[in-house]
């Protein structure tokens, strides 16, 4: 329950705009300013109490406590390195980064671009920290984690060997902003050796908020020089880069003046009239700030030549600075892939740039309810979680004449990282969308049932299940509705996902579930009614005082429902049984009259047809899937959250129910229900409870 607690809690956070790019989580609710504020008024440098210098921050298995790789490092603060530390000298730049004993060059990536845009570069690292004024041994940074900013405060004991910075160092041996800047991200992944092995653009999102994507430069896309256009004028980062085929390819320069395995900067692309044609051109830097492409259209190539002179004042820049041009077919064979990180419309600030539109979503796949695998599991696909966009506007510019509409869907998994430690990693996750027909259309409380899925084809699907941070593809389809499912690939996964939608043109974009609800038939029955025999029987079970006990209910059914083998189950505990009592007692005696017994073994032969009739492979069980239509059946429409918290309460580890359990379950449903109906006065939707009456609700 205080998991759900906790869960409603970050909800309202969120809706207060905790979170956000102005008002940043504070991890493990540590405050900079406070801690430093502290430490500087008692005189002490700060001591981390929640990433302490010891070899579980390090690692778990290569750099694990027992690891040879871990021997010899001690834990230094930079004035114990150098007389003069400085946090950032002049300008962070690209020569700030320097690898060290960690595969984790594709942070490096993320980070070496980072300082190419200073209005990002500033949002992540603070800049009004350093080793002279209010210095206390403290520093901070800001990451995006999964839809919200995140600050987080580390102390400045970093690990060293023989006096040398183990991990990023800056090759200016006193600067230490990326060596911090590291170990914070350490820190919210659990250990330095969580971050070995990633993505570019999984840096790059967690540096902006953004949503990245990327392009198989070998099997590009035919919008694709459109694409980056487009992504340009929206202030995206773009990075491309060529495959390496060996390690002794790295950094190795082809004879065009192309560094292999190296990140450049996609800066621009422009369409030029040439030869009485148009071709397409597209700008790359060099972090470097040399090596330049010498091949057509490079800074002294002749093509320029057959240009107008206005078209080649505006676009060449004839000096050794990294930056040069090529033509898009060039690029397109030169390359490898390319990457594309669209920011957030709230990363961006002026009005020079286009903003994309977002929408956000979290939630989660939980075994039994909502992690039904991908379309090769028809029986359990529909279970996962179901999300409509609507698309209405078109794009201003649509391609090949076709009206449609851009947008970027991501799929992303939570906390895999931080998981590595408990022997997880990435689950593999994909997408399938589909267009949804005519009678769905507005229809946003209802979770389609695995008959649509088996009578539609989807319409567009993410390039590849993978088992990588995140999956994310552009799409562009005409208007109308279309229904999004994510999944993992194989069903009964468990795993928390965040899913975001970029459109070009603003759209509705909301998960779609069943409504919650209750239309239990009552069952009104009158003393007139009941057959003498009953009678006789509940005379016989009910002794002197006419009534049945919650005790001697329990031995009644236990009796009867040991005697069967076509259903399986432990014997109804007293507590299920305590639960049916208080669901029918209308005089408040703890106890069941002939009325009340005699509508109660009703409701219990009705379950145990249903419970029946659900099983289909007559284990005498039921599973978890088919409890959820059974809870239909019954006359509840429940959420996937109030799916999943029955499946975690009553299910087996096997995730099968048996009946005991499945009576109980649909009980305590109905009694909820009752409960909130009586005292809903005005049927608002709303009850308002003092402390004493929610405890005292709670402990029935």
């Amino acid at each position: 329950m205080s998991g759900i607690a906790a869960k409603l809690q970050h909800n309202r956070e969120k809706s207060h705009g905790i979170g956000s790019h102005s008002h940043a989580v504070k991890y493990l609710n540590q405050d900079f300013e406070t801690l430093r504020a502290s430490c500087l008024e008692r005189g002490q440098l700060f001591e981390d109490d929640c990433f302490e210098p010891l070899p579980s921050s390090l690692g778990y298995n290569e750099l694990g406590p027992n690891s040879y790789k871990v021997r010899g490092i001690t834990w230094k603060r930079p004035r114990e390195l150098c007389s003069n530390p400085s946090f950032i000298v002049e300008n962070a730049t690209r020569t700030d980064i320097c690898q060290g004993a960690l595969g984790d060059c594709w942070l490096l990536a993320a980070i070496a671009s980072l300082t190419l845009n200073k209005q990002v570069l500033s949002r992540v690292v603070p800049h009004d920290q350093s080793f002279d004024e209010n210095y206390a041994g403290i520093f901070h940074f800001e990451f995006w984690q999964f839809g919200e900013w995140v600050d987080v405060v580390v102390d400045d004991r970093l690990p060293t060997r023989d006096g040398e910075l183990l991990f990023v160092h800056s090759a200016e041996g006193s600067e230490f902003w990326s060596a911090l800047l590291e170990k914070a991200y350490a820190k919210i992944n659990g250990c330095y050796e969580a971050l070995s092995g990633g993505t570019t653009t999984e840096g790059f999102e967690d540096f902006t908020g953004g949503i990245a994507e990327r392009h198989d430069l070998s099997n590009a896309d035919p919008h694709l020089f459109k694409i980056i256009r487009k992504a340009l004028d929206r202030g995206s980062l773009l990075g491309c880069s060529i495959d390496i085929t060996s390690s002794a390819d790295s950094e190795a320069v082809t004879y065009r003046k192309l560094v292999k395995g190296h990140a450049y900067s996609v800066t621009g692309a422009e369409q030029v009239e040439f030869r009485g044609g148009m071709v397409q051109l597209i700008r790359i830097r060099n972090p470097w700030g040399q090596v330049e492409w010498n091949g057509a259209w490079s800074d002294n190539s002749s093509e320029w030549r057959h240009v107008s002179d206005d078209e080649r004042a505006r676009l060449t820049n004839r000096s050794e600075d990294g930056e040069f041009w090529m033509s898009f077919s060039d690029f397109l064979r030169e390359y490898s892939r390319l990457e594309i990180c669209n920011l957030t419309p709230d990363a961006l600030t002026g009005d020079e740039y286009k903003k994309w539109a977002e929408i956000e979503f979290e939630d989660t796949w939980r075994r039994g309810v909502s992690a039904g695998g991908c379309r090769n599991y028809p029986n359990s696909f529909w279970m996962n979680p179901q999300f409509v966009i609507k698309l209405d506007e078109v794009d201003d510019d649509p391609d090949d004449g076709e009206e449609g509409c851009t947008f970027i869907v991501g799929l992303m998994q939570k906390n895999r990282r931080r998981m590595r430690k408990m022997g997880q990693d990435m689950e593999t996750i994909g997408f399938a969308i589909y267009e949804l027909p005519e009678e769905y259309s507005g229809k946003r409380q209802v979770h389609l049932k695995r008959n649509f899925f088996l009578s539609n084809r989807s319409a567009a699907r993410s390039e590849t299940f993978i088992n990588l941070r995140e999956v994310c593809n552009h799409f562009c389809l005409p208007p109308g509705e279309y229904l999004i499912v994510p999944s993992t690939f194989e069903p009964d996964k468990n795993a928390d996902f965040y899913i975001r939608v970029f459109s070009e043109k603003q759209a509705d974009f909301q998960e779609i579930d069943d409504p919650v609800d209750c239309h239990v038939e009552q069952i009104d029955i009158d003393e007139d009614d009941i057959s003498d025999r009953f009678k006789r029987l509940f005379g016989k079970l009910a002794g002197h005082d006419v009534e049945i006990s919650a005790f001697e209910l329990q031995r009644i059914l236990n009796r009867v429902v040991m005697k069967r083998n076509d259903i399986k189950t432990s014997g109804f505990s007293l507590s299920t049984c305590r639960n049916m009592v208080n669901l029918l007692d209308k005089d408040g005696s703890g106890k069941l009259g002939l009325v009340e017994f005699k509508i109660l073994w009703t409701k219990i032969e009705k379950f145990l047809d249903m419970y029946k009739e659900r099983d289909a492979d007559q284990s005498g069980c039921m599973s978890a899937s088919e409890m959820r239509m059974a809870v239909e059946a019954a006359g509840f429409s429940l959420n996937n959250p109030l799916h999943q918290i029955i499946v975690a309460r009553y299910t087996e580890p096997n995730l099968t129910i048996d009946f005991d359990n499945f009576v109980c379950s649909l009980i305590r449903l109905e009694s909820l229900f009752n409960t909130f109906k009586t005292l809903d006065k005005n049927e608002s939707g709303t009850i308002k409870l003092g402390f004493m009456e929610w405890l005292n609700l709670s402990m029935l």
